[in-house]
């Protein structure tokens, strides 16, 4: 990738420049904020490095951290900095204990040095990409919020002069409300690290102005990786509309097909609810294999059920997943909730349906995904736009919610219903002292669906789908009432007797 596309130069961050549409304007200084710890130093040396392999120079200046430090840190990325200029302002024998001045003391003298050396510097490399770590030096140095100004100012014009791209760190140690560097740079990339009661921490970045480009405003999640900055653009669906065929896809049973209409269409989603046991996964899967078997592909995320259970219970049930595995066809994704971040999460659903071009995509269950960040204020308005954008790329999502009991009154947690285009109602009954199984479309925005539920079975030979049921009344409740003589329920034996 070279560094200068449309006149935008590239931060060496895929998704922190899809964040910028395109990148940052070349020749203009930018400021890069963030507590310790936040991701500054490795974003910063991701923008070099792309300078680097598309030949332009990169000076890095240090008035903090030591060169020995740097390379600590590319080398746990594995990166080289071979062909970077790393300039350590602070030599070790200005902390000599025989000498009268330090770098924070004698701020007249020093603050003129530490300029004078940073242009110096330039002056003699005469870089394309300068990366100033970090701003803290300066402001302490300054001692008053006038004379800070005044240096950063001198910076920019030298630098604007010298047609450099300015990267300027800022550990964010001055008062919050002081807003002088954000008034004199371009840009300004906001860096957060965010605690957590449980699991690993959350970090996030917005960019809080740019001028003179368009850019997605907001919060993006993003990780360090070995590697470097990971960024998850926010999800925007209206930006991934795609033309598809709305013609219905059947789910490989009949039976599910007639309560649905015509079966599943593409570009919507169904949502299957019900108890514990009850069967939703196990239909779920039954709907993918079938497209799967169809030649088609899948992805399927995994938050609940460990992979190994699904995969052996899959098999049991004759619908051995086991094949479009190891063929590429799907992916199974098996989700640690505590570890994923919502916006990381909207990544891996991207990835499978743009890189793996997946049709079919299921995520069982809501509950855990949804419970697993109960600090996000507006969670199920990233869900809303989850499966917006699946729907704008005409894949058919299916998902799986749990309800607290096993009869009766049945409750959740949370109520997406609303946001789902197809309901599946799940539910266990009584008949003949044996514990049965019932199927129903609550709705659906695409079909003419049938009104009638039908009892189904799950076995060895898979799902099986019977007649609609004519003879009980009140199975939704849970408590059914017993109407006439019970020809229309399944054969509980191979032999075809009743027990």
């Amino acid at each position: 990738m070279t560094i200068y596309e449309d006149s935008r130069a590239t931060t060496g961050i895929t998704g922190l420049d899809a964040v910028l549409r395109g990148g940052l304007t070349p020749n203009r200084l930018y400021l890069v904020e963030g507590t310790p710890g936040a991701g500054k130093t490795t974003l910063a040396l991701q923008f070099l490095l792309a300078g680097v392999r598309s030949d332009l120079s990169g000076l890095y200046v240090t008035l903090s951290e030591t060169r020995d430090e740097l390379l600590a840190v590319a080398a746990s990325h594995g990166w080289s900095l071979d062909g970077l200029d790393i300039f350590e302002m602070a030599d070790e024998a200005d902390f000599a204990l025989d000498q009268d001045q330090s770098l924070l003391h004698s701020s007249d003298v020093e603050l003129g040095e530490t300029v004078r050396g940073i242009l110096n510097r330039v002056e003699e490399t005469d870089p394309r990409l300068v990366i100033l770590d970090s701003l803290s030096e300066l402001r302490l140095l300054s001692q008053s919020p006038l004379r800070y100004r005044r240096q950063i100012m001198a910076l920019k014009h030298h630098f604007a002069k010298r047609n450099c791209t300015v990267l300027m760190l800022d550990d964010r140690t001055s008062d919050p409300g002081d807003l002088q560097l954000h008034s004199l740079a371009h840009g300004v990339i906001s860096l957060e690290q965010l605690a957590s009661e449980f699991g690993a921490e959350r970090r996030r970045l917005r960019i809080v102005k740019m001028r003179g480009l368009k850019y997605y405003g907001g919060y993006h999640d993003f990780t360090i990786e070995r590697g470097g900055l990971q960024v998850y653009p926010r999800l925007v669906a209206a930006d991934h509309e795609t033309a598809f065929s709305s013609t219905p896809i059947s789910t490989g049973l009949n039976g599910l097909d007639a309560l649905l209409g015509d079966g599943l269409v593409p570009g919507t989603n169904a949502l299957l609810s019900g108890p514990a046991g009850v069967g939703k996964t196990t239909t779920a899967v039954r709907c993918m294999l079938s497209a799967l078997e169809r030649g088609e592909k899948a992805a399927y995320f995994l938050f609940d059920e460990r992979l190994g259970t699904l995969m052996q219970r899959c098999k049991a049930l004759d619908m051995d997943l086991t094949p479009y595995v190891e063929n590429g066809q799907l992916i199974i994704r098996q989700i640690d909730p505590a570890e994923l971040t919502p916006g990381q999460f909207a990544g891996e659903v991207r990835a499978s349906v743009e890189e793996h071009h997946a049709t079919v995509v299921g995520i069982d269950s809501l509950n855990a995904y949804l419970h697993a960040m109960p600090s996000d204020t507006y969670l199920m308005l990233q869900m809303h736009e989850l499966l917006s954008y699946l729907a704008q790329r005409g894949v058919v999502s299916l998902l799986i919610v749990g309800h607290h009991g096993i009869t009766g009154d049945l409750r959740t947690d949370i109520d997406i219903s609303y946001l789902a285009d197809t309901v599946m109602l799940l539910r266990f009954f009584e008949a003949e002292g044996h514990l049965r199984k019932s199927i129903a479309v609550i709705k659906t925005r695409t079909s003419d669906h049938e009104r009638s539920i039908r009892e189904f079975r799950i076995d060895k030979n898979g799902v099986t789908i019977g007649e609609p049921i004519t003879n009980f009344s009140g199975i939704l409740s849970g408590s059914p009432v017993y109407g006439r003589p019970m020809d229309d329920l399944m054969n509980l034996r191979p032999d075809g007797g009743r027990s």
